[in-house]
């Protein structure tokens, strides 16, 4: 019975080891989301901290900021969810 926990015990640290490798790979991939054809792009990290935004100037219209708007969001939603 002993035996029996004791090999449980050393299964779970093992799990939490790999667990945890899994995790720190994850942190430091790197992916980059864009929005509308590429005119918004994102780099993000498995931490999802975002690394790089750029904004093509076609896309900048002072008359229209609610289309840069909506592209900066499905970007960013975007980026969080594939991190």
């Amino acid at each position: 019975m002993a035996n029996s926990m004791n090999h449980l015990m050393k299964q779970a640290q093992q799990m939490q080891q790999k667990m945890s490798t899994l995790q720190k790979e994850l942190e430091a991939r790197e992916m980059e989301i864009s929005s509308g054809g590429g005119m918004v792009k994102i780099k993000i990290n498995g931490k999802q901290e975002i690394l790089s935004l750029k904004i093509d100037k076609e896309c900048v219209d002072p008359s229209d900021i609610d289309t840069l708007e909506e592209l900066l969001q499905t970007a960013v939603n975007q980026a969080v969810k594939e991190s």
